[in-house]
């Protein structure tokens, strides 16, 4: 009788353990795939703004900025360094700089509107997300394959000769 009775209280509790094992695995791993496309680096909208500048080194207008760490008047680069159809991502900034046509820059916020993820790459014309690959144009931040939404938001760059400095 004693061996009955310490299997059925034992029975419960390790069921019990189990259990809460398996709860708080899947609570991981929805936390992990979960989230919205409302994050608050898609707070601002590309649309409508001309980034572009010219040989003559233009300032560039556009969104709220790319990231905590952008400031205004930062250096980013020398022209030369992004390459015409491509671009470069600056990761303590958390900007990316492409040049869509010779002597045309742009930036944009290089977290990724899907999940904040950073945008690590640039090819083929579209900016890169390895997190969930999602694509978007190294012209004007908008998605080019999903599941990202919404478009990268703009960031104010200002070209002065051969230097890009934020804005």
């Amino acid at each position: 009788m004693t061996s009955a009775s310490i299997k059925s209280a034992s029975g419960p509790a390790r069921r019990a353990v189990v259990a809460a094992a398996g709860a708080a695995g899947l609570s991981v791993a929805l936390t992990a795939c979960g989230g919205s496309d409302d994050d608050a680096s898609s707070s601002s909208d590309a649309a409508g703004t001309s980034g572009s500048t010219g040989s003559t080194g233009a300032a560039s207008t556009g969104g709220t900025g790319g990231g905590d760490n952008a400031a205004a008047g930062a250096a980013l680069t020398k022209t030369a360094d992004i390459p015409e159809g491509g671009g470069k991502v600056f990761d303590a900034e958390k900007v990316v700089v492409t040049q869509p046509t010779a002597g045309t820059y742009k930036a944009f916020s290089a977290v990724c509107t899907h999940q904040g993820c950073a945008v690590k790459s640039i090819a083929d014309g579209v900016i890169n997300c390895p997190c969930h690959n999602s694509n978007f144009s190294i012209t004007d931040g908008s998605v080019k394959s999903g599941p990202a939404q919404k478009s990268l938001p703009e960031v104010a760059i200002k070209v002065s000769g051969d230097s890009i400095t934020l804005a």
